[in-house]
């Protein structure tokens, strides 16, 4: 059974209501782990599995040319309560470890925006989405809002904190060889707050 929403207003909060939160307690350095190999995939793989529901999301080099063709995901990023992966796609090696991960429908994936991860997949990777929970939706629906609710304003809202959202990693080469350490932590961060969101909400 499903605890009611932690959340008090049930209205999008302001950018200023937003900055006054404490930040996100974001897992540190030493949790977040690089797959950039095959060798590195098997424990993540074993903690994915025993997790159940994790984190999910993935992260593309930005196009700014008009009319550009989308080239991502470049960067596929799980999370458990204690862990995130971050995988580069083009890594070596890391291929069966993504369709094990990202097909299973005993690894349920839960994150924000999948209606759009799931053609990327597809096209990047020829991989399915196997069973996912968009938050995104579900939040819209419970809040009776118009439009579709982002992690930022999730985080607020249920956690009742800010998730700090750097433009200029945003909008970074993700498809970089060499991740730098702020990138690592915002991808980590976006599965990570994605699972801790649900956890809220399902109690």
């Amino acid at each position: 059974m499903e605890r009611p929403l932690p959340i008090e207003a049930r209205e999008r909060p302001t950018r200023e209501q937003i900055a006054a939160l404490p930040v996100y307690p974001a897992l540190p350095p030493s949790q977040i782990h690089l797959l950039d190999s095959a060798a590195r995939c098997a424990f993540a793989q074993r903690l994915l599995s025993e997790a159940g529901h994790v984190g999910f999301d993935t992260e593309s080099k930005p196009v700014f040319a008009a009319g550009a063709p989308q080239t991502g995901p470049d960067i596929v990023q799980f999370a458990t309560r204690e862990h995130a992966f971050i995988v580069p796609t083009a890594a070596p090696g890391v291929a069966d470890f993504l369709r094990a991960v990202i097909e299973s429908d005993a690894i349920v994936k839960v994150g924000f925006g999948l209606a759009s991860d799931r053609p990327q997949l597809q096209r990047r990777l020829g991989l399915r989405l196997g069973l996912s929970i968009d938050l995104s939706h579900l939040l819209r629906q419970r809040l009776g809002f118009k439009q579709a609710v982002g992690l930022k304003v999730a985080v607020a809202l249920v956690l009742h904190q800010q998730l700090p959202k750097s433009r200029k990693v945003t909008t970074s080469n993700w498809a970089s060889p060499q991740l730098s350490p702020r990138q690592l932590q915002y991808a980590a961060n976006d599965a990570h707050a994605s699972l801790q969101i649900y956890h809220a909400l399902a109690g």
